[in-house]
């Protein structure tokens, strides 16, 4: 949008961006928008078929079919080995942004997506949004590059192996569920075997394929590259589930849900039906139940509800059923107020996730599948099981907000715009970046079904969602749409990947021109914020530069059509909006008070320490 619309919400329609203008027109050679999908990748090799290649097609047969790469030497085989399949080669500009997105369609999709990076820092760039992989879920292939053995220590560019690399990239452990450095193509039938298994698991697999290029062009096994494999999911005992039964007969209680929850929000709300209870559900599970049902309570942990704590209080619960979350920081801040006398009964894929939280507290640990174990906790729950009575401490809708005609836009009236036209006025997926992005969206955002609210809890790294919209957008084939701050849209975007692949994608950029969270932080702690502010960037001039679609908004009046313009547009669209910082968002209080909490705590020394 030029200077002289500045006002203006629209573009002027003598513009047509239905292609997303010129970039993406100097972009098309006149090929086709099927060839366009693999612009620039040339044609599959004529050559006899090799290691690269046949590891392509085993992918696409285990369900791959989006790699998101960053083309280098090092993997110019595995690459090309992908022209002959169905799976679509889409090139992004960074490692890291290639991450995110893979992990972000992943979730979308419910299929395993391919990262593709070359040696050196190709694999080092990548290793953030990995690390959110492992941390938020997912199923992520990582195919690297690596240098073949005889030319390892003689000074080869970019050396890449466990002589010059932390040996933990090459070998399951915090980071990866499993990885191999490969020394031949023999070893890949055992390898896609581990890792159909482990895309079976709950919970999100993360795998690691290092291949030099040697290993590469060899020729590929004569068999074991289709692994046939079924894995079925962890189901709980029956004296574990009749235990779970008695401890939540002795008295009142609630659901606290968690993201492991969100496959099974059909059994969780037949629980509610059956029973009465109230829900409350961390800031990964909004819409596991519906947010307008009167039996939900809120949130916890980040942009939580005074409402959660006053259900434990005035209720009266006695104890939680806690499904898929271990409670960690950013989920409950540890709050105090959250925990009933009697504490609580843990439903977790993994018995690690059991009791970390609140120590001290009692806690009965059931290790299963959360689907699993609400259906058998139905089938055996008797048909005389009491009813609780009403809690009558339903979450309050937020209250509504009078559109000023005039600037800065106040958080709580573009968060309403949100909720009226991104929420219930379309399907798309709604994410929220880190920052106070995702606390305002945690606190004011309300969803009613599972897969419609995406945000990082466990690790929480700015740029995951302003690159993960991408690839959300990009495996969905529909609208995707981010909510975040300027420094994180400076830190890391891929609106170029957008603009050339067409991507449905829409960035809500809250420009204050600082980093809000951290300056309001930082004096809350009653510390001077330090290098919070930054020059006020033209976010619409940035995304028209790069072809796509750019609209500013300075006064709330302003969101409506500028929404409804980012929802009927087909291509990406940055929506650049004059935040006020006039307004502290929900979760600073816990967050500080977590903090100071942290500061003083004494670290013990070990028994070899002085003490």
């Amino acid at each position: 949008m030029g200077k002289e619309a500045e006002s203006s919400a629209v573009l002027p329609a003598a513009r047509d961006r239905s292609d997303c203008g010129a970039a993406r027109e100097a972009f098309d050679d006149g090929r086709s928008s099927e060839q366009l999908d693999i612009a620039g990748w040339g044609a599959p090799s004529a050559a006899s078929d090799n290691c690269a290649q046949a590891l392509a097609r085993a992918l696409e047969r285990l369900g791959v079919r989006e790699a998101f790469v960053v083309v280098g030497g090092g993997i110019a085989h595995l690459t090309a080995g992908f022209l002959g399949t169905s799976v679509r080669l889409r090139h992004f500009r960074h490692e890291a942004g290639a991450a995110f997105a893979a992990h972000e369609a992943s979730v979308a999709t419910g299929r395993p997506v391919v990262v593709c990076v070359t040696t050196g820092p190709g694999l080092y760039n990548a290793l953030t949004g990995l690390a959110a992989v492992r941390a938020d879920g997912g199923q992520v292939l990582l195919l690297s590059g690596a240098t073949s053995p005889a030319m390892r220590g003689r000074g080869a560019v970019q050396e890449t192996g466990p002589d010059t690399m932390p040996t933990e990239l090459f070998v399951a452990g915090p980071l990866f569920h499993w990885a191999r450095l490969f020394a031949s193509a023999s070893e890949l039938p055992t390898a896609l075997t581990q890792i159909a298994t482990g895309l079976q698991r709950p919970g999100g697999f993360l795998a690691h394929l290092a291949l030099p290029t040697n290993v590469q062009c060899e020729p590929p096994p004569a068999d074991g590259m289709t692994p046939r494999i079924e894995v079925a999911s962890a189901a709980p005992w029956v004296d574990a589930v009749d235990t779970a039964l008695a401890l939540l007969n002795k008295g009142r209680w609630g659901v606290w849900a968690g993201y492991g929850a969100m496959r099974a929000s059909t059994e969780l709300a037949e629980l509610v039906r059956r029973t009465g209870c109230g829900v409350v559900c961390t800031p990964r599970a909004k819409g596991v139940f519906d947010e307008r049902d009167p039996h939900f309570v809120g949130v916890s942990g980040a942009g939580a509800h005074e409402s959660v704590e006053r259900y434990v209080r005035e209720f009266a619960i006695r104890r939680w059923l806690v499904l898929g979350t271990r409670l960690g920081e950013v989920s409950s801040f540890y709050a105090p107020g959250l925990v009933p006398p009697d504490g609580l009964v843990q439903i977790d894929l993994t018995s690690d996730a059991f009791g970390t939280a609140f120590l001290g507290t009692p806690v009965v640990g059931v290790v299963s599948e959360i689907g699993r174990f609400l259906e058998a906790l139905l089938e055996r729950m008797p048909a005389d099981w009491p009813r609780q009575p009403p809690h009558n401490i339903a979450l309050p809708p937020p209250p509504p907000v009078t559109l000023l005609d005039a600037g800065p836009v106040r958080p709580r009236a573009l968060f309403q715009e949100v909720q009226r036209l991104f929420v219930d006025g379309s399907d798309a997926i709604v994410m929220a970046e880190s920052g106070n992005s995702f606390a305002w969206a945690n606190h004011l955002l309300r969803f009613n079904r599972p897969g419609r609210y995406r945000t990082s809890a466990a690790y929480g790294s700015m740029g995951h969602f302003v690159t993960g919209v991408v690839g959300a957008a990009i495996a969905r084939g529909s609208k995707a749409v981010v909510l975040t701050g300027d420094g994180a849209m400076l830190m890391n975007n891929e609106v170029n990947t957008a603009v050339q692949y067409n991507a449905q994608a829409v960035w809500v950029v809250l420009n204050d021109a600082r980093f809000g969270l951290t300056e309001d932080g930082l004096e809350a702690l009653g510390i001077a914020p330090i290098e919070t502010r930054m020059p006020r960037t033209d976010f619409a001039a940035l995304a028209e530069s790069q072809g796509a679609l750019g609209l500013r908004v300075a006064r709330e009046t302003e969101l409506g059509p500028a929404f409804a313009v980012a929802l009927e547009h087909q291509g990406p669209v940055v929506i650049d909006v004059t935040i006020a910082t006039n307004e502290v968002v929900p979760l600073l209080a816990l967050r500080v008070a977590s903090l100071r909490d942290r500061a003083s705590q004494r670290t013990e020394p070990s028994s070899g320490e002085a003490a």
